[in-house]
């Protein structure tokens, strides 16, 4: 079984929380509830591998860590050790779009050898997909993907933790993917 920590990171209010609900519980609430800190949800999926299709096991221990500015300095400590982050944007909000790189940032200084994939959330508000192509962060190496997600509705959520899934079993197989 591969065990992979992965970090939620971005602005206050971004649809962290949500995200993480909507992949774990398969739940939505509008209710909005700050995280104090971080929490720590589980999850076991089995994705077919890279090269064979057997199974691998995977168990995602997800990081959910608090959006707070004054909380960007403490959390160094919860972000040692992880193998991956998902930077989260939201684009009802371009302000936390402009902050990803800051994110991205902070993570790889305490992981230089990570990687990530950047979730654009609540593309359910916006009629029309969004141009990506000048942003940036897409052009960096230790970005494997951006992408739209809607927590509230679950559109490309499933999608974003399967590619992080492919990933991990890619670097288990092949040795670090990059």
């Amino acid at each position: 079984m591969i065990l992979a920590k992965i970090c939620v990171l971005g602005d206050i209010s971004v649809g962290k929380t949500s995200l993480i609900r909507r992949y774990v519980d398969r739940e939505f609430s509008d209710a909005y509830l700050s995280t104090v800190g971080v929490k720590i949800s589980r999850k076991f999926v089995k994705l077919a591998g890279v090269h064979d299709e057997s199974p691998r096991e995977i168990q995602m221990v997800l990081w959910d860590l608090e959006g707070g500015s004054t909380f960007h300095d403490v959390s160094e400590s919860y972000l040692q050790g992880a193998h991956a982050a998902v930077i989260v944007g939201d684009l009802t909000r371009l302000d936390t779009i402009d902050r990803i790189e800051n994110h991205l940032d902070h993570f790889l200084k305490v992981n230089p050898r990570a990687w990530a994939v950047v979730a654009l959330n609540k593309s359910d508000a916006l009629a029309e997909k969004p141009d990506l192509s000048s942003n940036s962060w897409d052009s960096r190496k230790a970005v494997i993907q951006t992408m739209c997600t809607s927590a509230r509705s679950g559109g490309g959520v499933d999608r974003l933790f399967e590619e992080i899934g492919m990933h991990l079993i890619s670097e288990h197989t092949d040795g670090p993917a990059r």
